[in-house]
């Protein structure tokens, strides 16, 4: 096996270790697990034609990252459907219900849930990168093609607006999206 076969055996296997991440990013944006396993599909597809154009030093993830981005920025343009956010959450609630723990937990993550599907999505995009995947701005910047000082500011409205969604019902999910932006700056 040359270098060449081993590189790319390589890459597909960090690939698959990665899947569960991207699975996590893709629902964050398709906030629909079926949606969001065809964007992964897609997005690894379209990558395992193109393990050529992956540069030495580049961060595989990041890559991997941009690509489901950029094709959910095409699905969004081609399709717009306002019915199916209805569809989705009353999925998650069920689903929501279905899960183990405690009423509260479950309470708690379903208005978080419902807290960042209210968020605009390029506010979502970036809470989800930075707080949730944990990348620094300068990486989340580079998956999303924008400036590091663009996805602070995006970051900070985001927290904003979900404090401000959560503050009056939930004071405990302000305090773990304040825990979590300290550790996000880190």
């Amino acid at each position: 096996m040359d270098n060449s076969t081993s590189q790319v055996r390589s890459l597909q296997d960090q690939m698959v270790g990665l899947l569960p991440r991207l699975r996590r990013f893709a629902r964050s944006l398709a906030k629909d697990p079926d949606a969001a396993d065809d964007l992964v599909q897609s997005a690894c597809e379209r990558a395992l034609n193109r393990l050529e154009q992956v540069r030495a030093g580049t961060r595989f993830d990041s890559w991997l990252y941009r690509i489901i981005y950029t094709q959910w920025i095409d699905r969004l343009r081609r399709v717009r459907s306002r019915t199916a956010h209805l569809r989705i959450l009353a999925m998650e609630t069920r689903a929501a219900a279905q899960a183990a723990g405690s009423a509260a937990r479950i309470q708690n993550r379903m208005d978080l849930q419902k807290a960042l599907s209210a968020l605009p999505e390029e506010h979502r995009a970036a809470i989800i990168l930075v707080c949730v995947e944990g990348y620094s701005y300068a990486e989340a910047a580079g998956v999303l093609s924008l400036p590091p000082g663009t996805i602070a500011s995006r970051v900070a409205r985001g927290r904003a607006m979900l404090a401000g969604m959560l503050s009056d019902e939930k004071p405990a999910l302000v305090a773990l999206t304040a825990h979590r932006r300290r550790e996000g700056e880190k």
